[in-house]
């Protein structure tokens, strides 16, 4: 299929939120005020990235050449406690029927079906503390900041699944697209040979001034879809949203009854709830005089299977509204559309005081942990009264402890995230 024809939907994208901003070290310069306190101001929190429903989308298209998103980072703290700014949030529109999975992890993160519905997929950095928090009666003049978080960045898959009320299955060429064209406003390509659908088509019919239904044209089916053959997956992923099928038959195939029961395997093979979808079967193309001739045969046949076989001629345009009430008649008790069932993922819930000492190379460590490498990330390294405020808390974490027992000595290196440190007593 080349490119140009290709229906995108499914999709990969890096993401990432925005840095929180840096707590700002400062302290009031007043005329007059010689000893004045600290007034560094908070840094912002980073922008977050969410994934929206735009009602105008119903394509991934979109991300076909753009497949980094970045949201805004936040502003630093000013002085006179002036808190940075926080960064925008960054709203990515999507169709709805996208399903978001986290790609390294294959997680299903959730399943964006309504206009407007929002998914929180990379929350924003928060922002350091300014010195103004620091000050105490014993330490009145803080040169203890914290700088912000990074954001959080991560690599996600993206799967479309066209929302639609009815969708039009069949064999290639059975004369879907032209069913559609006839009673929608949608303008599919239509040719007279297969596989001339090669992207799901939506349409809108209208049964009367209050009904409607959305009707999606499916790309045909061939044999072995179910496992990727031809367009197979491509045609399956969007019809298990669809609540009714209409089954359209070539009245001209040699055996429409075998057309019909191919589809229903590929159906089950695929997902054994798909076969059991409500159905309009209907034989097509009665416009031409062998399948006019070979109607009642097909029908008893039909018939014996407890299956209702209708009729109708979508290029004449006969049959099509007895087609279009039956299924309106079958979606008012057909069950509501499917939504991706997002199951929980259940973890460990783990220890953010948890670290690991490890020994990467003679005279250098490596240490690892959440609370350990975010403080050091949040650390100003050029006052000393901070450095200190970090040595508090690898002993109380009892990290300190632990680099003795591993076998440290005056003089090695200790490396936390991207810090590299002299290890002294």
């Amino acid at each position: 299929m080349s490119s140009e024809n290709r229906f995108f939907d499914t999709a990969d994208i890096f993401i990432a939120s925005g840095n929180g901003g840096n707590g700002m070290v400062h302290f009031r310069r007043e005329k007059f005020v010689p000893r004045g306190g600290p007034d560094g101001g908070d840094g912002g929190n980073g922008g977050s990235v969410y994934l929206v429903v735009d009602p105008h989308l119903n394509t991934l298209e979109k991300f076909r050449f753009t497949h980094r998103f970045q949201a805004e980072h936040a502003k630093h703290g000013g002085p006179v406690k002036r808190s940075g700014k926080s960064g925008e949030d960054l709203l990515i529109g999507v169709p709805a029927g996208t399903v978001v999975y986290d790609a390294e992890t294959d997680e299903a993160l959730g399943d964006l079906t309504e206009s407007g519905q929002k998914l929180l997929v990379a929350k924003g950095g928060q922002g350091g503390r300014g010195n103004q928090h620091f000050a105490n009666s014993r330490r009145q003049v803080p040169f203890i900041g914290e700088k912000g978080e990074p954001g959080q960045s991560r690599q996600l898959r993206l799967e479309l699944k066209i929302i639609a009320d009815v969708g039009i299955v069949g064999m290639p060429n059975a004369g879907k697209s032209t069913f559609l064209s006839v009673v929608t406003a949608a303008k599919p390509k239509i040719a007279n040979y297969p596989f001339t659908t090669l992207v799901p088509n939506l349409g809108v019919a209208q049964l009367d001034g209050y009904h409607t239904l959305v009707l999606a044209d499916i790309p045909g089916l061939i044999e072995g879809a179910h496992l990727g053959v031809g367009l197979g997956f491509e045609f399956l992923r969007h019809i298990q949203r669809t609540r009714v099928l209409i089954h359209l038959l070539d009245g001209t195939n040699e055996n429409p009854l075998l057309d019909y029961s191919q589809i229903q395997s590929e159906l089950a093979l695929f997902d054994e709830n798909l076969a059991e979808k409500p159905q309009v079967v209907v034989l097509n193309k009665l416009d031409m005089p062998e399948t006019q001739a070979r109607y009642p045969e097909l029908r008893s046949a039909f018939a014996e299977r407890g299956i209702e076989l209708f009729s109708m001629s979508a290029i004449a345009q006969q049959g099509v509204r007895e087609v279009l009430y039956k299924a309106s008649a079958l979606l008012k008790d057909a069950p509501p559309a499917p939504v991706v069932e997002i199951t929980p993922v259940y973890r460990a819930v783990a220890d953010p005081g948890y670290f690991e000492v490890t020994q990467e190379e003679p005279h250098v460590f490596r240490i690892r942990g959440e609370k350990v490498e975010r403080a050091a990330r949040q650390t100003y390294w050029e006052f000393d009264d901070a450095v200190r405020r970090f040595q508090r808390i690898l002993e109380t974490l009892g990290v300190q402890n632990a680099l003795r027992a591993a076998g440290v000595q005056p003089g090695d290196t200790i490396r936390i995230g991207d810090n590299e440190l002299e290890w002294q007593e």
